[in-house]
């Protein structure tokens, strides 16, 4: 089985027989997330096998500005002192319930990651920012390195920086 990550597109990829068993998840890539691209609120990343066009996964990426007093100190005193400062949102991450235990979250979160590294390149990013929905996701997220905001530890961010020492 040779696995493809690509852009939604939602004339060929069959979006609804996913199902993570996040009502919120599986709404949005059944629903809403023909609506985010035509309006360019997100871009929509599926994971496929290379001859199917069933979803086994998808994440979506967009812009973003984070409040520099919610970072932790260590981090945030590198940074300008801008009351907002660009980030990438790591909007949504979801596996189908059929293909969790692969490690197929991995793999599309390690997409992600490179995906937005590489874009802050072009525009500027200081980290991927995520909201985890439950303790599950915010423990998968911290495995990764991502750190707790101070005030809402269910939203996290890696910097582009430890994000380049992950991907080399």
């Amino acid at each position: 089985m040779v696995l493809k990550i690509e852009p939604l597109n939602t004339q060929k990829h069959i979006r609804s027989d996913f199902c993570c068993g996040k009502d919120s998840l599986d709404n949005y890539i059944r629903k809403q997330a023909s609506q985010d691209l035509k309006k360019r609120v997100s871009t929509v990343f599926v994971l496929i096998e290379d001859s199917q066009v069933n979803i086994l996964a998808y994440y979506t990426l967009s812009g973003y500005t984070v409040d520099i007093t919610a970072l932790n100190e260590d981090f945030a005193k590198r940074l300008p002192r801008y009351p907002l400062l660009p980030a990438t949102l790591l909007g949504r991450l979801a596996v189908d319930n059929r293909q969790q235990g692969r490690g197929l979250g991995e793999l599309i979160l390690v997409d992600a990651l490179k995906k937005s590294l590489n874009a802050s390149t072009q525009v500027a990013s200081l980290a991927v920012i995520a909201e985890a929905l439950d303790e599950r996701a915010l423990n998968f997220y911290r495995k990764y390195g991502f750190e707790q905001f101070k005030q809402e530890p269910m939203k996290l961010y890696l910097p582009m920086k430890s994000i380049e020492k992950i991907l080399n």
